[in-house]
């Protein structure tokens, strides 16, 4: 499995899918969230909103309305308190690429979960990714391609420190 870790926009990314940072009631405020539903319309999260809520750390798949993707895979990286961690980064990291996998995906491309409104750390959230790529490289079926789209060059180094090492 490749992966490829890089800064820009994610909603522009050459993936068959792309992951929302969700929070478990699937409503799409700010953010990547935000983003995503300015760029493919309300339909992702009224489709979204109908499948939750969800557990912290699980994911659920809808159409991706007009962006340039099959699915948006909605990954619940906190709860209604807004707070999130490491260790429900790496459920909702692992779920969303079991999901994709699921649905016979061969790329799909993941913000950095939880490090807008959950506050985790940008080290932290690439412990956190890292370790489930990691453990899903195992298991994996369809899935052969992940990239991991960034805000910002200095989150993006961070990332490739994290996954060199």
């Amino acid at each position: 499995m490749k992966i490829r870790i890089y800064s820009g926009d994610i909603v522009k990314a050459e993936t068959d899918a792309i992951v929302n940072a969700a929070n478990s009631q699937l409503w799409m405020g700010s953010g990547v969230a935000g983003a995503i539903k300015r760029a493919g319309g309300r339909i992702i999260e009224e489709e979204a909103v109908a499948l939750g809520p969800i557990e912290v750390g699980e994911a659920i798949a809808t159409t991706a309305g007009d962006l340039p993707h099959t699915y948006v895979i909605h990954a619940a990286g906190m709860g209604p308190d807004l707070q999130t961690s490491e260790e429900i980064v790496y459920q909702a990291t692992l779920n969303s690429l079991f999901v994709a996998d699921e649905l016979g995906l061969s790329s799909v491309a993941f913000p950095a979960i939880g490090t807008g409104v959950g506050g985790l750390s940008i080290a932290a959230c690439a412990r956190a990714m890292h370790r489930a790529l990691g453990e899903f490289a195992e298991e994996v079926e369809s899935v052969d391609e992940v990239h991991i789209v960034l805000f910002s060059k200095v989150d993006m180094e961070q990332f490739k420190k994290t996954f060199s090492e």
